[in-house]
């Protein structure tokens, strides 16, 4: 027979997933290449190339190594919560759904950093690191994808708009639960909205490829001013 939880049980289990979702979204928060830039290199990335705070942006502005350590940051930002915060807040029998959840949350904060005014990057990397702990077969198969597009196209925003893409469906042909299929497809199509001027660009063939800066001369030369005052 099925032991039935007592109702107090039920509402600390409750709590516990809020508070990991809250601390989920504050280390979700931390504005990786705004920080980056402003304290390696006096720079604000909302200032220059895309103005966007994201991984590839700081590749263009900040260099290959400060740009894949922006990376891996946000990407450590989605799955360490979801690794260790189950553990660290003693959550028994957490579920796949909690982990979405928390993971949900951590992706929320990249997107809408308290910390930039509730803006923020496009939500990929933190995203790739949230389904690398919760599904990490899919997502490696979806990150293999990803990478063979930037190589033979250069474009990053196409990699990250058909791994959205295909995120809910591999998910959906793996048996995952219910709640992981809902809160994944939430999250695709977010990922796809922010990258709507991308998709614009593709289409009108404007859109940079990974190595191609999009900043103007005087942003360059302003770029170049800043680092060299350093």
């Amino acid at each position: 027979m099925k032991r039935t939880q007592p109702v107090c049980e039920r509402y600390l289990i409750v709590l516990k997933l809020i508070f990991a979702m809250l601390l989920a979204y504050l280390a979700g928060s931390i504005p990786t290449g705004l920080w980056m830039g402003k304290y390696t290199r006096g720079v604000d990335l909302r200032d220059f190339g895309s103005g966007n705070l994201g991984a590839t942006n700081a590749f263009r502005v900040l260099g290959k190594k400060l740009g894949f350590l922006v990376l891996l940051i946000d990407v450590l930002k989605g799955m360490l919560p979801v690794l260790l915060l189950p553990r660290l807040l003693g959550m028994e029998d957490v579920t796949p759904g909690d982990e979405m959840f928390i993971g949900g949350a951590a992706i929320a904060g990249h997107v809408l950093s308290m910390f930039v005014n509730f803006r923020g990057g496009k939500g990929v990397a933190t995203a790739l690191g949230v389904f690398l702990a919760i599904a990490p077969l899919e997502m490696s198969i979806i990150l293999l994808i990803g990478i063979i597009l930037i190589a033979v196209t250069g474009y990053v925003s196409l990699a990250s708009i058909v791994g959205a893409a295909l995120l809910p469906l591999f998910l959906y042909v793996s048996g995952r639960p219910t709640e992981v299929l809902f809160v994944a497809t939430v999250i695709s199509v977010i990922v796809i909205f922010r990258h709507r001027s991308n998709l614009v660009r593709l289409v009108q063939g404007r859109e940079n490829r990974f190595y191609q800066t999009n900043a103007g001369p005087d942003q360059e030369e302003e770029l170049r001013k800043s680092v060299d005052g350093r």
